[in-house]
């Protein structure tokens, strides 16, 4: 029988990166975690992220950095292209300032999920359906979809870490609306082989005024491939499958054989993301005993590149001042936001910066961007822009996550 009885129990909503990242420190630092996932099992898929420094340093803390691993290398190039094929030199994602590990989402979310203790209790096809508050706990209605069954349990605690259009933040924060859109749609997927005309270390990018296709090379597997188009209709994206938006977006021109392979690649893939690109703006992530982490919380989008690294980093340092704050939840989670915000903050500006780097928005943005490589890539001067870069923290935030170590 486990010995849980001086630990308290948090309430972990959520099997993705921040979810799992919380409710590790949580164990580390004697609480007992109690882990919740709408799905009926964990996800076996996931599409390309990168880990910048911020992750990095706090997936050290946490013990899995080296599990997590790393799939970039030097070879690895990325050209830019038209739809006609000509090439010209492209922005490696591992050569942005701060030098990210090019990764796939399984990478870390298997990582941290071999860290849990095995008597960390998971509950799959399972959603809090109600969460009231006291002095003394939160109480939370949970439903076993799988059984259509409920049960109403007491926890100190409650991370909603259940992503962009969280049920928990719903549930404790009230109806308001907390997404602000981009006006801007993705789809991914994770390929099977290289793209035909180019091998496995190769990238392509292909930027037009309004969209572009991406794919990302990794060293030791199958690429990424990336859609990212501008859209006036969100809804109207949805009322189709996913391939049909995608086609209608980069239309009425032919698409050609570089694209077209695309399409075909994406539509034969057993597995896609297609959705619209949100960020999370609230004016607090916490109420009572019931705290947002990850996406859930801010949504930085793919374009910051900072997701994943945001979440683990939120998850750590929640534990982190729990720990700092045995018998004050209230500052512990007060002193939680007030260091994550000015960092999250930053980053959801950095992303509207990074997006005309994804997809230009018009002609001036792509004339911007076009500028704005062949500067990268010129020898002497992409060495002073990383430099100023750097210097400014743009992509290589540690977050001084330490300092509360």
């Amino acid at each position: 029988m486990k010995d849980t009885a001086h630990r308290r129990r948090a309430l972990v909503v959520g099997l993705g990166i921040a979810g799992i990242a919380t409710a590790v420190r949580l164990r580390q630092v004697g609480w007992e975690p109690v882990l919740v996932e709408r799905a009926a099992g964990r996800r076996s898929s996931g599409y390309f992220i990168m880990l910048f420094g911020t992750g990095v340093a706090s997936a050290g803390r946490l013990g899995v950095l080296e599990a997590i691993g790393d799939r970039s290398h030097p070879r690895l190039t990325v050209h830019e292209l038209n739809r006609a094929g000509r090439r010209s030199p492209g922005m490696n994602p591992a050569s942005l300032p701060g030098g990210p590990r090019l990764l796939l989402r399984g990478d870390i979310e298997q990582a941290l999920f071999s860290a849990l203790p095995d008597d960390v209790e998971i509950r799959y096809s399972t959603v809090p359906t109600r969460i009231t508050q006291d002095d003394s706990a939160a109480e939370v209605t949970l439903h076993d979809t799988a059984s259509d069954t409920t049960v109403t349990e007491r926890f100190d605690l409650v991370v909603g870490a259940d992503g962009m259009r969280s049920t928990v933040r719903g549930l404790a924060f009230g109806p308001e609306d907390y997404l602000h859109p981009l006006n801007y749609m993705i789809g991914a997927t994770v390929l099977d082989k290289p793209i035909g005309g180019f091998s496995q270390e190769q990238g392509l990018v292909l930027a037009e005024q309004g969209r572009s296709a991406w794919i990302f090379p990794f060293a030791d597997h199958a690429p990424g491939l990336l859609f990212s188009y501008r859209t006036d209709d969100i809804d109207a994206e949805f009322t189709r499958p996913a391939i049909e938006s995608i086609r209608a977006a980069f239309g009425p021109q032919p698409s050609g054989p570089l694209l077209e392979s695309l399409f075909t690649a994406f539509e034969q893939a057993p597995d896609h993301l297609f959705d619209s690109v949100h960020q999370v703006r609230m004016p607090r992530w916490h109420r009572g005993r019931v705290v947002l982490v990850g996406d859930a919380a801010w949504c930085l989008t793919l374009y910051t590149g900072m997701g994943a690294s945001s979440g683990i980093a939120g998850g750590e340092l929640l534990g982190t001042l729990l720990q700092r704050h045995p018998d004050d939840l209230p500052g512990a989670l007060q002193a939680w936001e007030a260091r994550m915000r000015p960092f999250i903050h930053t980053e959801q500006n950095t992303a509207l910066t990074m997006r005309r780097l994804f997809t230009p928005h018009d002609r001036t943005e792509q004339i911007m961007r076009t500028a704005m490589l062949r500067l990268m890539n010129a020898p002497v001067i992409g060495q002073v822009m990383g430099k100023i870069m750097n210097g400014r923290g743009m992509r290589n935030k540690t977050f001084d996550v330490a300092a509360a170590v």
